[in-house]
């Protein structure tokens, strides 16, 4: 990024349906990614807005009541704090973390359904919709599965299939089956009101053909799904868990259409944390400034939605900014499948977080980012990653370091003598690698980011290897401290560009170096370390994992036993 001029940026991360515990996969789809950036961008001294929250009007929070006997509220108030504590664990730093249930989402939802109307975008239509005979109800998209239409996957979802992405309506499906009764549902008229999708076929696609940046995985999809033609949706439901529309011209029991409702969720966010600040015209600057810009972190199943649909009504709203880059991952996979705790397809996330460090959790998952294929991740190669490179390579080389100047000069930070060109040599390492990763955070290069900080990792020990100051230090002790204190720059400088990824430990780092970090994160830039200070108290950063039954797929939890130790 050549760009020093601070903007406003919203991180705009995908809401999760407060239906069960999230998985490795929901992690490294899409809430660490946004945490780092949100921290590199942080570094450059913009002003970042991270806003999420659970989705709490979903249909599988529904269902998942209809299958526990509960009120849909209880589903929430389980899951809803469970996310919470994630976020405290693994450190991604929110600004806020609602819900779709607030008085103000509410409000926000219904102002824009209104605007929609003014502007000519919504309208009144009789149709057919699936009903259960056996339950007495018309069914939502998701009460409904049965076979894609596209590519034959037999538990397809009446909203979307999860093996090829498509959107669909519960009409398209082959072989029809309600959740409720496990019976064939029949077809039966209703009202509701329908957006003029259709509308926005050609604004979307001029929009889209522009985007410099995106990933072609997101762009290519996105445009081919306008190109195919865009057909107008429904935006109401048969639902009372909702929010109910603003209008009563088709009676009781209608709520707008989850779909549409849970995306303008990134706008609602930014208003309730405005009025969280007592400043409640505070999220204009995010998201009417045409200068700020504003990131999608999702998964790839999300694309239609935040590439297609939001812009879309976006633009039918209108005066609202348009998203800046929708840098969605792909999937993270377990032997080949999706994660998925409702199909038993990897394991949840406090299950890691029991036996994991949180820096060290959140090496392994960025390693494996999926952000142009599918990634698979297993317990081995987390425990490989952690072990051979991060102990190994990181954090051996700050502990070796710090130790020789505990050892040779009582944790003083020595003077250096003449610098010869190897020294200048590392030093410019220093220099270029914040650049690099700058660079690769810019362009939200993110798994491309890391690899390169840890290569800085291993240019500073290769120059320690060469340099060998534990050999200097029994001849020449101006040598060794020269040695030592040129270590220490490409350290702390390393520091700084590890910092979006491991927080924790990189602010241990650099404040045991002598740079106090009083934001949320250290400006980016290579801090000195100044001679003569005593080096703070700086044990080991990270504990290697021992395993003491191990497979190297996927593991169920009882044939593993992990311990940490330090």
């Amino acid at each position: 990024m050549t760009d020093t001029q601070p903007k406003k940026v919203l991180i705009a991360v995908a809401w999760p349906y407060a239906t069960g515990p999230l998985h490795l996969g929901h992690i490294g789809g899409a809430y660490l990614p946004s945490d780092i950036y949100a921290r590199f961008r942080r570094s450059l001294g913009d002003d970042v807005l991270m806003v999420s929250g659970s989705d709490v009007h979903g249909t599988p929070i529904t269902v998942k009541a209809d299958e526990l006997g509960w009120d849909p509220q209880e589903i929430v108030d389980k899951y809803h704090p469970e996310f919470l504590s994630y976020w405290r664990d693994l450190e991604i730093d929110f600004d806020l973390f609602t819900t779709t249930g607030t008085d103000t989402h509410k409000r926000v939802v219904q102002d824009f359904f209104l605007k929609l109307l003014e502007n000519g975008y919504l309208y009144t239509q009789t149709s057919e919709q699936y009903f259960d005979d056996e339950a007495g109800r018309f069914l939502p998209d998701r009460y409904v599965e049965g076979t894609c239409p596209h590519c034959g996957y037999v538990d397809a979802r009446g909203d979307q299939c999860d093996n090829c992405g498509k959107t669909l309506d519960p009409t398209d499906l082959i072989d029809p089956k309600s959740k409720l009764t496990g019976s064939t549902p029949v077809l039966r008229e209703t009202e509701h009101y329908y957006w003029k999708l259709s509308a926005f076929n050609e604004p979307l696609l001029e929009w889209l053909t522009t985007r410099e940046g995106w990933r072609p995985h997101v762009v290519n999809f996105a445009v081919g799904m306008v190109d195919g033609g865009l057909h107008d949706r429904a935006f109401t439901r048969d639902l009372d868990w909702g929010i109910p529309i603003p209008v009563d011209d088709l009676g009781p029991g209608k709520s707008i259409y989850v779909w549409w409702e849970a995306v303008m969720g990134y706008l609602s966010a930014p208003q309730e944390w405005a009025e969280k600040q007592g400043t409640p015209d505070a999220w204009k600057a995010w998201w009417e400034d045409p200068e700020a810009e504003s990131y999608y972190f999702v998964g790839k199943d999300n694309i239609p939605f935040h590439a297609v649909y939001w812009p879309a009504l976006i633009m039918g709203h209108g005066g609202l900014n348009l998203p800046t880059d929708v840098p969605a991952n792909q999937y993270v996979t377990f032997g080949g499948a999706k994660a998925s705790t409702s199909r038993g397809v990897g394991r949840p996330l406090g299950w890691y977080l029991d036996r994991f460090e949180p820096d060290s959790l959140r090496y392994a998952i960025a390693q494996a980012f999926p952000e142009s294929n599918d990634s698979e991740l297993t317990d081995g190669e987390i425990v490989r990653r952690i072990n051979d490179e991060l102990v190994a390579t990181w954090g051996n080389l700050v502990n070796r370091v710090v130790s020789m100047t505990n050892r040779y000069f009582d944790g003083v930070v020595p003077q250096p003598g003449v610098l010869s060109e190897a020294d200048d040599t590392a030093l410019a390492s220093r220099t270029a690698t914040l650049q690099d990763v700058s660079d690769l955070l810019g362009d939200v290069k993110l798994r491309a980011g890391i690899a390169r900080a840890m290569a800085g990792a291993q240019e500073a020990n290769a120059y320690l290897s060469d340099l060998a100051p534990w050999t200097t230090a029994k001849t020449d002790m101006e040598r060794t401290g020269t040695t030592l204190w040129v270590a220490l720059q490409m350290i702390a400088g390393n520091a700084v560009a590890l910092s979006p990824y491991l927080p924790r430990t990189s602010r241990k780092v650099l404040e045991a170096l002598g740079s106090q970090v009083t934001g949320r994160a250290p400006v980016w830039e290579a801090p000195e370390v100044s001679s003569g200070m005593k080096l703070g108290e700086l044990g080991p950063l990270f504990a290697k994992v021992e395993v003491a039954q191990f497979d190297v797929g996927q593991v169920d939890a009882t044939d593993a036993e992990i311990e940490v130790r330090t």
